[in-house]
């Protein structure tokens, strides 16, 4: 018998955040345990508090020692209650715990229950938030590209929904002149862009080399995606707010290379799934966020791109779990000499931002 527990915890952020379209100034994860003869299973989610009691309510009743049966029987018992949002989510940090519960019972690394492929896997520096000055802006780039030698980074763009396209191709410039002619440049504009102003903007960055571009317009204007990706260089990416497999067949085609969330999409069961769509369809499939949970999944599947290396999630993955990953050269690798995840949670540490 599968015994679940879900708690919420708010951090606040190390300064004010936002990007095209969104403001914040803390974020919230819900860690999942779940706990089997004498062993514990840990996944989570960011996402409203909210999470843990649906995970509690509704879900902890239906799961069972088989991962992908319980995956089904959760996606069952959310019907009334909407699967895509939060229901999709708490599915997500429930299968996570139940594939690093049923790792840790076998004694073997997750990546290796998974089939790996691969013994790391590329990430990006991501971050760049419009809040950001100048300095600031070239602390954080610098430390990646810099410091830890990472040859991808992202910033955002589009702030105050694309009403400042001036001061978005200036950090841009600014981005480039940091990192120097040998890292990849990437852009975020979190849907704020018409899309005939995306295209715009994406012409007029040609000169900083700009690879890749992601959510121009909102991953809900699948036409918007296509006119942008027909008309534009660098690649067009969506998909993170995808919370099923279904989401995904209809935005393959709209896309270079479809970006996935295991904390939203329906967990490393469903995660796979996407990434098999995604080879079928010849395309790579990216990582959005969450990088410690992504690492093993990623390793498992041929077509991993990368993993978004997000100063949010990556801060608090160090300061709350042992065994974080270093990204330094530009890629991370699974544990090996841990099973599951090779992490394990600082409750003590956690305390403090509890959601009571």
């Amino acid at each position: 018998m599968i015994e679940l527990t879900a708690t919420a915890y708010t951090i606040p952020t190390d300064g004010p955040e936002a990007d095209g379209t969104l403001e914040w100034t803390s974020t919230t994860m819900v860690l999942v345990e779940a706990r089997a003869d004498g062993r514990t299973g840990i996944g989570w989610t960011y996402g409203p508090a909210a999470i843990a009691g649906i995970v509690t309510s509704e879900l902890g009743s239906v799961v069972s020692e088989d991962v992908q049966g319980s995956h089904e029987a959760m996606c069952r018992a959310v019907r009334n209650a909407g699967r895509p949002g939060i229901c999709s989510m708490a599915i997500s940090a429930v299968d996570c715990a139940l594939w690093d519960l049923r790792a840790r019972t076998l004694g073997l690394p997750l990546h290796r229950l998974l089939g790996a492929v691969r013994t790391e896997v590329p990430v990006y520096g991501s971050g760049g938030f419009t809040t950001y000055d100048a300095a600031r802006t070239r602390e954080q780039l610098g430390h990646w590209a810099g410091d830890l030698g990472i040859p991808r980074v992202k910033i955002k763009i589009g702030e105050s929904w694309g009403s400042d396209e001036s001061r978005d191709l200036r950090r841009l410039e600014l981005a480039r002149e940091i990192i120097g002619g040998g890292v990849e440049l990437y852009a975020d504009a979190n849907g704020a862009y018409s899309a005939k102003q995306a295209i715009r903007v994406a012409h007029r960055a040609a000169d900083v080399d700009l690879r890749w571009f992601e959510e121009p317009v909102t991953s809900d204007d699948l036409p918007g995606l296509r006119e942008v990706r027909r008309a534009v260089e660098c690649e067009v990416a969506a998909g993170e707010y995808g919370y099923d497999l279904p989401y995904f067949t209809r935005i393959i085609d709209a896309v270079d290379c479809p970006q996935a969330d295991v904390t939203r999409v329906g967990g490393i069961t469903e995660f796979l799934r996407v990434a098999g769509l995604a080879r079928a369809h010849g395309k790579d499939l990216s990582a959005h966020c969450a990088p410690h949970l992504h690492a093993a999944a990623m390793a498992a599947i041929p077509n991993a791109r990368h993993i978004e290396w997000f100063h949010d999630h990556v801060r608090i993955e160090s300061m709350l779990f042992d065994g974080a990953l270093s990204p330094k050269g530009g890629c991370i690798s699974p544990r090996e000499d841990e099973p599951g995840l090779g992490l394990r949670f600082k409750h003590a540490d956690a305390e403090r931002y509890r959601v009571r």
